[in-house]
């Protein structure tokens, strides 16, 4: 009796498990995100820039509404480009975004040990930003 008991309650915890993992929203795959392609011109921000800046820069706990690393969140429009000149539309050259994820502001975003921004993402930031920085 005691033997089905524990066999019991380990079944509800591995399904209480399953359910936990299950409802998490860590749906963001790095593998999927640096393997798409960003285009070379009309770079959209919703298809392909704020997925890179929510896998690389806010999903590890840096640039989230809650941590705000250097007072900065990643996590939508409106907070990546409020910010002085974290983007400078038109100017990707002035812009601390591009200046941090290619470690020419003195550090490379994201720090060592978390997934790099690919020289494709790099592009696509710095074409999203030459093209207008457009919430598109």
């Amino acid at each position: 009796m005691k033997y089905r008991s524990a066999i019991n309650i380990l079944l509800i915890l591995s399904l209480f498990s399953i359910m936990l993992i299950a409802g998490c929203d860590d749906t963001i795959n790095i593998s999927d995100i640096d393997n798409k392609i960003i285009p070379t011109s009309n770079v959209s921000y919703a298809e392909y820039i704020q997925p890179v800046l929510t896998a690389k820069c806010a999903r590890a706990g840096c640039h989230d509404d809650q941590t705000r690393e250097a007072g900065l969140s990643l996590t939508s429009y409106s907070n990546t480009t409020q910010s002085y000149l974290v983007v400078a539309p038109l100017l990707p050259q002035n812009s601390k975004l591009v200046w941090s994820i290619e470690g020419t502001s003195g550090s490379i975003m994201p720090p060592l040990g978390y997934p790099p921004v690919t020289k494709n993402q790099i592009d696509g930031i710095k074409t999203w930003i030459k093209e207008g920085a457009k919430n598109n």
